[in-house]
């Protein structure tokens, strides 16, 4: 793995909202921890209500994960346009977050209940 990532499991419950919705509750998130960066939290896909999701044509790529696939979350009044993003085929290091979403956004709350 890379020298500077680390993938932990979330201790607890967590949750992701948005637009006053809960798009998924999750007590099998990853914490990614990555030098110089917030930690992330991971929420396993099975675990969030995909019907909010749209796949969007946006992509990037981390030297240290690989190719990051966005997503927009519909809500009852706007689009909150790359709000999540996935790594669908994570580097050999970083492969636990394989199938995980995580998200992000002035609208959207990730926090452990």
């Amino acid at each position: 793995m890379s020298g500077n990532i680390t993938i932990d499991t979330a201790a607890g419950t967590w949750v992701v909202r948005a637009g006053g919705a809960v798009l998924g509750e999750s007590g099998d998130a990853l914490i990614l921890h990555e030098d110089g960066y917030p930690d992330v939290v991971y929420f396993p896909r099975d675990d969030i209500a995909m019907a909010f999701l749209d796949a969007s044509d946006t992509t990037t790529t981390c030297p240290h994960k690989g190719e990051a696939r966005y997503f927009s979350i519909q809500t009852k009044s706007m689009t909150l346009g790359d709000a999540a993003w996935s790594y669908e085929s994570p580097k050999d290091g970083v492969a636990q977050i394989a199938g995980h979403l995580a998200f992000h956004g002035e609208s959207v709350t990730v926090e452990q209940v």
